[in-house]
């Protein structure tokens, strides 16, 4: 059974809570006792202190030992603390011998225990040795509750112990009073609430944009590419997804708008061929074969929408397969200034036509080998200069330049026609994109050109830029990785 993410965030941040809170609060719990029974040692040896100080010098005194039930404690420091009745007797030094009982402090229950075993409890011993000390101790007669023990020297004139101050009051059975214990659960319960709301609000706040998330997912993938999540929240992965999702289906919408626009293109393109040989077929079948001066203008004419067709599929085979990663590409060393020279002598006739003159220009002595394949480049060039000449006007030059910047070769094809505006600059290697909507297909082409040409180059490891400025002319500039003569 499939759950919202907000109930799993929230069922994990309580059960992570509630083993943090319960290992939190044992640990406090614990701190809390030891820093409560060192509170209490050092109360009770204080007080043990102060006792055995007032009685220096004096004998051992003959009263019971409710005279010290109420001993107080006001020393620095010290908080003042009343003992339990009994809390305080005054023993002897030294111990009587044998099994003589000797009174220790009524808290113990019961208030003798023979000389021997009095004398072998470490703050007796160490009392006796000039040094007070405290010791927790389990009374069985008090159904196994600890009792707390100080015992203090009170010294003669000599500096010898002749008396020891003896103190006990029993501690909770829990480790803490009641009431301080009642205050540590109160607040381990409380901060646990405040911990969990917070959790919740915060599972909220992470659930909450990936909920958002899904449900555009879910819209995207019925067909609704516009959708946009907020991407501007306080946790830094979910802005990251947010973002990237919002990349993603501008692309995608972008994707689709591009595929329409090249099917509306490629619908367009191939309408007007077909069109006109449909026409010229009916015309045929009309009688026009009989016609024998205007016969060979209507085949004239369906010649030439055929090759404009089987240009315009080829081209598209071309851009397909440079897509897919699947262009067939016959890679080796060659001149590129060589082949400079054989596609301007090709392109010869339509320079002569139109008054236009090639120019070539590279340093002296240099020999621009390229590793490329030759035909796709030849193909890539024809594309150039065929546009150029189209823009250039009468009785100008064309220019390509060859250098050398690195580790790559250049080749740059300058005309000097009406260049290009800064709005279609960065898209005139889109595919269909014409930069003058009004020009025929016959003087404009398809649009394919410059997009084939950076198909080809990119294919190659090159890259190819324009630079151009309305009235100024344009400039188109490929590179390809520089070649080395083979070595004999």
């Amino acid at each position: 059974m499939q759950t919202q993410i907000r109930l799993r965030l929230s069922f994990s941040h309580l059960l992570v809570l509630i083993i943090g809170m319960v290992l939190a609060g044992i640990l406090v719990w614990i701190a809390v006792e030891n820093i409560y029974l060192i509170t209490q040692r050092e109360n009770l040896l204080a007080q043990a202190r102060l006792t055995a100080a007032a009685l220096e010098g004096s004998p051992v005194p003959s009263f019971s030992p409710d005279s010290y039930s109420q001993t107080t404690n006001v020393s620095p420091g010290i908080h003042t603390r009343l003992l339990n009745e009994g809390g305080a007797v005054v023993i002897g030094v030294p111990f009587p011998e044998g099994e003589d009982p000797v009174q220790v402090p009524l808290s113990e229950d019961p208030g003798f225990v023979p000389a021997a075993e009095l004398i072998q409890r470490p703050e007796i011993q160490s009392a006796l040795a000039g040094v007070p000390e405290t010791s927790v101790r389990i009374i069985k007669a008090l159904d196994g509750r600890r009792v707390l023990y100080a015992a203090a020297p009170v010294f003669g004139e000599e500096g010898k112990v002749i008396n020891l101050v003896y103190l006990a009051t029993p501690l909770p059975d829990r480790g803490l009073p009641g009431n301080l214990s009642l205050q540590l659960i109160s607040a381990v319960l409380l901060a646990g609430l405040f911990a969990s709301i917070a959790g919740i609000l915060l599972a909220r706040g992470i659930a909450r944009p990936l909920e958002k998330l899904d449900q555009a997912a879910a819209a995207v993938s019925g067909g609704d590419l516009s959708q946009q999540v907020p991407a501007g929240g306080n946790i830094r992965e979910l802005d990251n997804l947010g973002q990237t999702f919002n990349k993603m289906t501008d692309s995608l919408r972008q994707s689709d708008q591009a595929k329409n626009a090249f099917i509306a293109d490629v619908t367009h393109e191939l309408r007007t061929p077909l069109t006109v040989i449909k026409g010229t077929v009916e015309t045929l079948e009309d009688g026009g074969l009989d016609d024998l001066a205007g016969r060979g203008k209507l085949l004239n004419s369906m010649n030439l929408e055929t090759n404009r067709l089987i240009k315009l599929v080829n081209d598209l085979l071309v851009l397909t397969r440079s897509d897919a990663g699947a262009l067939s590409l016959d890679i080796q060393t060659f001149d590129l200034g060589e082949l400079v020279q054989t596609r301007c002598e090709v392109m010869e006739p339509l320079a002569i036509q139109k008054a236009v003159q090639f120019e070539q220009e590279k340093p002296t002595g240099f020999q621009p080998l390229v590793i490329g394949d030759p035909n796709r480049t030849a193909q890539v060039l024809d594309n150039l200069l065929n546009n150029a000449l189209r823009y250039a006007p009468r009785d100008s030059k064309i220019v390509i330049s060859l250098e050398n910047p690195g580790a790559q070769i250049q080749c740059s094809v300058s005309d000097s026609g009406p260049g290009i505006s800064r709005e279609h600059l960065p898209l005139i290697f889109e595919r269909f994109y014409r930069v003058d909507k009004s020009r025929n297909r016959e003087s404009g082409g398809t649009g394919l050109g410059l997009a084939i040409a950076r198909s080809l180059i990119e294919a190659q490891d090159g890259s190819i830029r324009a630079q151009s400025k309305t009235g100024e002319g344009t400039k188109i500039t490929f590179t390809l990785p520089a070649g080395k003569l083979p070595i004999n």
